[in-house]
């Protein structure tokens, strides 16, 4: 490969690449070249958690939130343990010591059990979760702010996507009455250790580019953690990302007589 730069930018950029002083040219043109290689993750290490919202509340079953703790705790979280109650607390409280909160489930989604949750972007607390279905396990978006996807949202926007809509319900409601809508722990055969580790290892990235302001579309990635539900496929862990958008409010239907 050869660069087509001026010669003191291609210079500083080799000390750079050979661990030498980090001085930045002035040069708009050297400080270009250098600005592309760190964007690529040649030169800068990962930037540092923000300690204001390193508190993350973690919830759902075992088999997927102990690697996830351990992802973020490594990344310089301060993740800990909720429950359902927690999450409904921070929904209504006027202030909030936890900055995100993450759900993941091993298992379909109960309707109205991430109702609380949703309403938590409004409030300025991020909100990401998965869960299983069959032989998948679907990530949803991050949503960090007004505006954002929200977990009602996905589940419309599938239910319209596909011609077997009330076969799709129907399971979900089948969640809802094998557990009684509560969160049900512990593993299951279709999940192993690989493929939790890798839905947590995804979490825990989508949480890590909202933390450092990352996640709105500024980089590069084809889909913004903002927008895109990813699909784990447990047989083979292929991940497949699809754009999903927030479902507008509409406004009620009123009746007009002559």
């Amino acid at each position: 490969m050869r660069l087509n730069a001026p010669r003191e930018a291609v210079a500083g950029l080799l000390d750079l690449l050979g661990g030498g002083p980090a001085d930045r040219p002035a040069e708009p043109q050297a400080a270009r070249l250098l600005d592309a290689f760190a964007e690529a993750g040649y030169l800068d290490a990962p930037p540092p958690w923000p300690p204001e919202r390193a508190d993350i509340l973690v919830l759902g079953d075992d088999r997927l939130t102990a690697p996830l703790t351990g992802f973020l705790s490594a990344a310089g979280a301060r993740p800990r343990p909720g429950t359902p109650k927690d999450v409904a607390a921070l929904a209504d409280a006027r202030t909030s010591d936890a900055a995100a909160v993450v759900w993941c489930l091993d298992r379909p989604v109960p309707p109205g059990l991430w109702e609380d949750a949703d309403r938590l972007p409004a409030r300025g607390i991020a909100w990401a979760r998965c869960h299983r279905e069959g032989l998948q396990v679907w990530i949803e978006p991050i949503a960090a702010s007004p505006g954002d996807v929200l977990s009602a949202h996905v589940a419309a926007r599938r239910l319209a996507a596909t011609p077997a809509h009330r076969e799709l319900a129907a399971y979900w409601a089948g969640a809802a009455g094998a557990s009684g809508g509560t969160v049900v722990s512990g593993p299951h055969p279709v999940t192993g250790p690989a493929a939790a580790a890798t839905a947590a290892a995804l979490l825990a990235a989508d949480l890590a580019d909202w933390a450092v302001g990352a996640c709105d579309g500024r980089t590069k990635a084809p889909l913004p953690a903002r927008r895109r539900l990813r699909r784990l496929d447990l047989r083979d862990l292929t991940v497949t990302d699809h754009c999903v958008l927030p479902v507008p409010r509409v406004a009620p239907i009123t009746e007009h007589r002559a």
